[in-house]
């Protein structure tokens, strides 16, 4: 059993109401799942107020409350501790409350637009191939050891984080490497951690529904670094403009890598085929399964931790040959008819002309690129007249249909989408807003040697159409359908 005042060490208070000598058996923000010796946390957010639920959290039995303005009636026996920012206190709060479990293993984040499931799930498939224990947590999964958990958000609350950090702990996990999104450093889901090395991976036009302007959405990125220890590492792609803006502030050791720049890892592409990259990394060649110069960045992100965090450069490069694409990313199978299909989770611009220009890199250009390509509901709708133009103008053939579009209209995104193509390209798309028939669209026009992508959703194996989710695997139903099709 915690004792509250134990729990506020580091906190900054700026009032408290009560003895802070209150037992505290559980941590909740969730005033449903707040009962006797809960600690509850009044968060505004952005659907509700948490303050608004503090009478009814004590009426269960709450003793504790952390909010960032006590309550016009004050109960006899309960502690409020009024704080500036509810989010970060609930944070350091609960590392405390888990013994600090970030401060007993190595704890790598991974922030940036693209890559970060990528970086991070490799690393965690690296050093798990390397013999260590690992823990991920990551927009797919969260993994303990070998015990698999579902991920809900981008980044867990910080309740979550350090509750699956102190059970990687306990079961000897050794290293942890966790996706870092601007909406958790925002809502202050990383503060009390502590971090053994930061990434960043790049910066483009994503999440400008939540942060607004793109300075915000980059100062929410550098904020991580910002905040880390001097016995950290910092490890930046100096190939993106916004990558030294990172280092500004930072007392963490610096170090880039890049493929265009003099960097500290740096790669050459030798060899870019459908079946994997062959790269020149610092002097040595190394055969790696992914594809496209921007997996050559995510190849280079993973080596240099491996690294930084000890691991000899030739262990490091062998292991980075041996490891398997990530699910929803450049995922693919040839039919038997010849026909490649690739599932990609491309959802941003600069993603999806990643993705089709690594596909133009490589084919001959005797085949037909065929794209399926969504935009998904209650996000960023500034991007998908963009996605596609992109999609049409990269091309030979485009199908705009249905993502997820969550609360919204599909038909009202799709239209969105339509608005920017080009002129020259009204001839090279058509609009189908079942996903599934324009996946199997997509494969009855497809030739043998043609190539079709689909992306979007990629790594969410549903579909969620106004609050119901429904199963739909990209991947898995372009099997079904090619094999059907005889394809």
């Amino acid at each position: 059993m915690k004792v509250l005042k134990d729990l506020l060490y580091k906190v900054r208070l700026e009032s408290v109401i009560g003895t802070t000598s209150v037992p505290v058996q559980s941590l909740t923000f969730d005033s449903r799942q707040a009962q006797a010796d809960s600690l509850f946390f009044a968060v505004s957010g952005t659907k509700t107020d948490g303050h608004k639920f503090i009478d009814q959290v004590i009426a269960n039995g709450c003793r504790a409350i952390v909010c960032e303005r006590a309550p016009e009636k004050i109960q006899p026996n309960v502690c409020y501790a009024v704080v500036g920012s509810t989010t970060e206190a609930m944070a350091q709060v609960a590392a405390n409350f888990y013994d600090n479990p970030s401060q007993q293993l190595k704890l790598v984040g991974v922030t940036g637009t693209n890559g970060k499931t990528t970086v991070a799930t490799l690393l965690h498939q690296l050093f798990q191939r390397a013999g260590f224990k690992t823990g991920l947590l990551s927009t797919v999964k969260i993994v303990v050891d070998s015990q698999e958990f579902p991920a809900t958000h981008t980044t867990p609350d910080s309740i979550s984080i350090n509750n699956y950090l102190r059970q990687m702990v306990d079961a000897g996990v050794d290293y942890c490497f966790m996706e870092v999104s601007s909406h958790g450093i925002h809502q202050n889901r990383t503060k009390g951690l502590r971090f053994a090395g930061a990434i960043f991976t790049n910066l483009s036009h994503d999440h400008l529904d939540y942060h607004k302007t793109f300075s915000e959405y980059r100062d929410v990125k550098k904020k991580f670094f910002d905040e880390l220890d001097r016995d950290a590492f910092a490890l930046v792609n100096i190939d993106d403009k916004n990558g030294n803006i990172m280092f500004q502030n930072t007392v963490a050791a610096q170090r880039t890598y890049a493929l265009k720049t003099f960097a500290d890892f740096r790669a050459q592409i030798l060899e870019n085929q459908i079946g994997g990259l062959l790269l020149k990394v610092n002097s040595k060649e190394v055969w790696v399964k992914l594809i496209g110069s921007f997996n050559a960045y995510n190849i280079l992100a993973i080596y240099g931790t491996a690294v930084l965090l000890g691991m000899p450069d030739d262990d490091a490069l062998r292991y980075l040959s041996e490891l398997e694409s990530v699910s929803g990313r450049f995922q693919y199978f040839i039919t038997e008819q010849k026909i490649t299909v690739i599932v990609d989770y491309a959802h941003t611009p600069d993603a999806l002309e990643n993705v089709l220009n690594t596909i133009n890199g490589i084919r001959t250009g005797n085949e037909n690129l065929i794209t399926v390509v969504g935009c998904g509901g209650d996000r960023d709708a500034t991007k998908r007249p963009v996605m596609g133009n992109i999609a049409t103008k990269l091309s030979n053939h485009t199908i705009f249909t249905s993502d997820n579009p969550r609360t919204e209209n599909p038909d009202l995104i799709l239209a969105e989408i339509e608005a920017g193509v080009e002129p020259q390209n009204f001839k090279k798309y058509i609009t189908i807003s079942d996903r599934k028939s324009a996946i199997k669209s997509a494969i009855t026009q497809s030739n043998p040697g043609d190539i079709i992508l689909i992306a979007g959703k990629g790594h969410e194996t549903y579909q969620e159409i106004n609050g119901v989710k429904y199963d739909f695997d990209d991947l898995e139903i372009a099997k079904t359908l090619t094999n059907q099709l005889n394809k």
